[in-house]
């Protein structure tokens, strides 16, 4: 059975900021496919709920820390850690589950692509 890993990367802000958040977390998950083990991307949830309605926002979050529950590690992704990523890494403290912080160049490496996260 493969390692599942929690994907760990921003989401929030404007329509266009989501979108591309939303593609970014399309990369990272690839990444860690082809890395061989199991993601969870809890940012497809905003495919279904909205980020800008607080409830919908609450529920997306709370699923996702209960996605979190069930992975072995933790993947950081981008140059920013944002509230929402912040709590996730604090439970993974607390609870002394692995985190890895991914850099752009191991990305590129394994499967190429652009810096999309980047302008």
């Amino acid at each position: 059975m493969k390692k599942t890993v929690y994907i760990c990367a921003p989401l929030g802000g404007s329509p266009e900021a989501i979108r591309q958040n939303i593609e970014n977390a399309k990369l990272y998950t690839r990444f860690a496919l082809k890395s061989g083990v199991a993601p969870t991307t809890p940012h497809f949830l905003a495919l279904c709920l909205d980020d800008n309605i607080p409830e919908e926002r609450e529920l997306g979050r709370s699923a996702a820390m209960s996605m979190l529950w069930n992975c072995q590690e933790l993947w950081i992704f981008g140059h920013e850690i944002t509230e929402g990523m912040q709590a996730e890494i604090d439970f993974c403290k607390t609870f002394n589950r692995k985190i890895r912080r991914i850099k752009y160049g191991e990305i590129k490496k394994l499967i190429g692509g652009k810096r999309s996260y980047e302008k």
